[in-house]
């Protein structure tokens, strides 16, 4: 997948025999200056890696050395949710698990600027890996969307986050493909926002769970405390990300979401 840092390249710079690169003209102005030197180091940015890698590795490991059944027995994650569905949920639950945790992996690192300047290719190779693992995450989202525990609210939440994190990482695919490097980095904190769910949903469990606690008395059902906390965050998990997302690529100065395409409106006028 081409890249934001290949926007340094001289404009038509030749990449094969009779084939040029489009030149990317719409890159945002980089920083100068003091202000561009304070920017090198984002806290936001290493909380949201640090806690990516955490929940990657939490999720690949999880899972892994028992059966479903097993792990439901010790009350593991959404083993008990899973653990006697069709072989069919069973796989696609395991696929989401571990390309869900790539794309955690792998996304952080697509928003060092550094390393992308230094190490386009590698950026490259890691965008294309990130997007396998946006793909195919959301597709068995989806599937796994319909054997939610929270029923009708589980499929249309986590079914709506498992579409728009495939359309907006095809979104961002096929603008740093036009050449659009501001629009593809638009559509990547997009894209990564949804990925970033998997984390906030944790979150929000806990907060939802600790803000009953206080309410429900000692001899408090710990199981009917999670449920009803898990119940709001199939879209709790991911609609404050998009609001987020949505200010900091305002605040980036970076393209906003268009309903109609760039050809749509030159016809138009």
């Amino acid at each position: 997948m081409p890249t934001p840092s290949e926007a340094t390249a001289s404009p038509g710079a030749t990449t094969a025999p009779g084939r040029t690169r489009p030149t990317r003209t719409d890159r945002p102005p980089r920083p100068t200056g003091p202000a561009g030197r304070a920017r090198r180091f984002r806290p936001g940015l290493v909380w949201v890696a640090l806690s990516s890698i955490a929940m990657a590795a939490v999720l690949l490991t999880s899972y892994t050395g028992a059966t479903l059944d097993e792990l439901a027995q010790d009350d593991t994650g959404l083993a008990s949710t899973f653990a006697n569905r069709p072989p069919a949920i069973q796989l696609a639950f395991y696929l989401h698990i571990a390309f869900a945790g790539v794309a955690l992996l792998v996304g952080p690192l697509q928003f060092v600027s550094r390393w992308r300047r230094r190490a386009p290719r590698l950026h490259r190779v890691l965008g294309r890996v990130y997007l396998v693992g946006v793909g195919v995450g959301a597709l068995t989202g989806l599937v796994i969307s319909t054997a939610s525990s929270v029923a009708f609210l589980g499929f249309f939440g986590f079914g709506t986050l498992a579409v728009l994190w495939a359309w907006t990482g095809w979104k961002a695919y096929r603008a740093i493909r036009a050449g659009r490097v501001a629009e593809h980095q638009a559509w990547m904190i997009r894209c990564f926002a949804l990925t970033y769910a998997a984390v906030t949903l944790r979150l929000w469990v806990g907060v939802l769970v600790a803000v009953q606690t206080p309410f429900a008395g000692p001899d408090a059902d710990p199981g009917l405390l999670f449920e009803t906390a898990y119940a709001p965050v199939a879209f709790l998990c991911w609609l404050p990300n998009v609001v987020i997302a949505e200010w900091l690529i305002a605040r980036r100065n970076l393209p906003g979401l268009r309903m109609t395409s760039p050809a749509a409106v030159r016809a138009a006028a």
